[in-house]
């Protein structure tokens, strides 16, 4: 599914569609560790949840300092994502990897564009730079893991 996140008018509502967006990314990583069959996955895709817990955190930081909104947990989309990874579990690990994958692809690209959001400041420009770098990261992970599942 494609995303609209990173092209909002303002900062406030940036801030806070990324943390609906956080709020679901982190449902479907504990959905996804739930379903592994393997531990040693599970590990690495909790140290993912992790960085998203830490995107969270700024994000709310933000929506403190700008006046935005910070939701406090995610929206309908996330019966998207983590039903993706509910149907996935029915093929095994490489396949809940992969729906995984494809959850990342909204990351990746809210986090671009957000980097380059004519309202952010050098210091969001950082942290959305830093994210998106950590979405690129754990999209690539659970694409060449699933493959060789």
């Amino acid at each position: 599914m494609a995303t609209t996140i990173g092209t909002e008018d303002t900062i406030e509502d940036l801030v806070r569609n990324l943390i609906l967006l956080e709020h679901d990314a982190i449902a479907a990583y504990e959905s996804t560790i739930e379903r592994l069959g393997d531990a040693a996955l599970s590990r690495q895709v909790d140290a993912f949840r992790q960085d998203h817990l830490q995107h969270l955190e700024v994000l709310q930081e933000m929506a403190s300092q700008t006046g935005a909104e910070a939701p406090q947990q995610g929206d309908m989309k996330q019966l998207l994502t983590t039903g993706k990874i509910a149907l996935a579990d029915l093929f095994g690990d490489g396949a809940i990897l992969k729906a995984m994958a494809t959850n990342e692809n909204d990351t990746v690209t809210a986090y671009e564009r957000a980097s380059v959001h004519p309202d952010a400041i050098e210091k969001s420009r950082a942290f959305f730079q830093k994210a998106h770098a950590d979405e690129l990261r754990h999209r690539e992970w659970m694409q060449r893991t699933a493959e060789t599942l």
